[in-house]
């Protein structure tokens, strides 16, 4: 469990495949992101992920009753990528704790290509 929250009523406890899932969806929302990457381990080259399986592009780490978030995405040629990071900073950041109620300690974007 990546993380769990308690009220008077019982617990809730999130997956990290559930959190993955809401920073994936969150991050393709974003203008000028192609897709998720995710490194081919027989190759060691970075795989463009669509609609299949958002979560591969996310590790997601709890310290301290806050999630260390950390992506890595393929950008559209043309945009300013300092704009689409801080889009999805931002928008990752809202989503995840108004959705689930978890705090985010931070988000890191790791562009790993550009796609024409």
């Amino acid at each position: 469990m990546i993380g769990n929250i308690a009220n008077e009523y019982g617990y809730i406890n999130y997956s990290e495949e559930v959190v993955a899932n809401i920073v994936g969806v969150s991050t393709m929302e974003c203008y000028g992101v192609v897709g998720m990457a995710s490194k081919n381990a027989t190759d060691g080259l970075w795989v463009l992920l669509k609609g299949e399986s958002l979560s591969k592009g996310v590790k997601i780490h709890n310290k301290d009753e806050s999630l260390l978030i950390e992506l890595y995405i393929i950008v559209e040629y043309g945009t300013k990528i300092s704009v689409i990071a801080n889009n999805i900073i931002q928008k990752i950041k809202y989503n995840v704790e108004n959705y689930s109620g978890l705090k985010v300690a931070s988000v890191t974007v790791n562009v790993q290509g550009v796609r024409v």
